[in-house]
């Protein structure tokens, strides 16, 4: 049980960043002072059920997934969707740390006009459905279904609907150093199979 109370102070801090939110962002939400949240993310207070609460509700989580509660034997993943900057969030990883994995929709409606943004970080996107459209630095294109692209985030990046329709696509995040692996099937012996 102390374990599992000394990594709730990590699991906050990372939780916060990842809404990239500042502790007077989250004391506003949660009516926890700055110093009691700072020092439950250092692990110099230990977590109460009356702070815990009204944290995994500013951190879209449940208490379990706050915790790290050992598991129950259900293997179903329970999805809790974030919206964030017009975009829905679906979480697809569970922890902390490391790569993390989401699936992103933007709604219908009209295109928004860019606003690049950079931060730490390295990202992998792959389009499911719709057209996405990107900016990356001085660089605009349109994905589909079916495409992928990886980029360091420290270049100013953007993404959005490239018309007016739905887009669905899964990313990858990871802070700086991180990046996906992706490996593809090795060659057959004997090359492509043409005769010469």
């Amino acid at each position: 049980m102390d374990k599992a109370l000394e990594a709730v102070g990590p699991r906050l801090r990372a939780l916060r960043k990842e809404r990239e939110a500042t502790l007077a962002d989250l004391a506003a939400t949660t009516g926890i002072s700055v110093s009691t949240l700072s020092r439950l993310e250092s692990g110099a207070r230990r977590p109460t059920l009356e702070l815990l609460l009204p944290l995994a509700k500013a951190h879209g989580v449940t208490l379990d997934e706050l915790v790290d509660a050992p598991p129950t034997g259900d293997p179903r993943i329970h999805l809790r969707p974030v919206v964030r900057h017009g975009m829905v969030h679906l979480p697809l990883t569970r922890r902390p740390g490391g790569i993390q994995a989401y699936k992103l929709i933007i709604p219908a409606g009209e295109p928004s006009e860019p606003d690049p943004q950079a931060h730490e970080g390295y990202e992998w996107m792959y389009v499911l459905n719709g057209r996405l459209r990107v900016v990356l630095g001085e660089h605009g294109f349109v994905m589909r279904p079916g495409e992928a692209a990886e980029f360091d985030t420290r270049t100013p990046h953007w993404f959005g609907r490239a018309g007016e329709e739905s887009v669905e696509f899964l990313s990858l995040f990871g802070s700086q150093g991180e990046r996906a692996h992706l490996r593809a099937k090795p060659k057959a012996k004997g090359g492509s199979g043409a005769t010469g």
